[in-house]
């Protein structure tokens, strides 16, 4: 799973060829998350208040770049990384 930001000990990832709706993985210590774009509501898992709180910061931030991102991973390509939350 493609590593595309860090940022405060989270880790965003998404996999290749994924299926729809677009989504990205969150993980904080041992919580994890996938969290649906572009609305950003959790899919599954959970992830702490102040980490989920912080990846939709970033998400709300760098919406297009996790769409282009979506589009990559879909067609097997290369993902950009993605400038993490400072």
């Amino acid at each position: 799973m493609p590593e595309i930001s860090r940022f405060f000990g989270i880790i965003i990832a998404m996999f290749f060829d994924d299926h729809n709706p677009p989504y990205f993985h969150a993980r904080y210590g041992n919580d994890n998350a996938v969290i649906k774009i572009p609305d950003l509501t959790v899919l599954e898992g959970y992830l702490q208040p102040r980490a989920l709180g912080l990846v939709i910061e970033w998400a709300v931030i760098h919406m297009d770049e996790l769409l282009s991102d979506w589009e990559l991973a879909k067609n097997k390509k290369p993902l950009f990384p993605v400038e993490p939350l400072k």
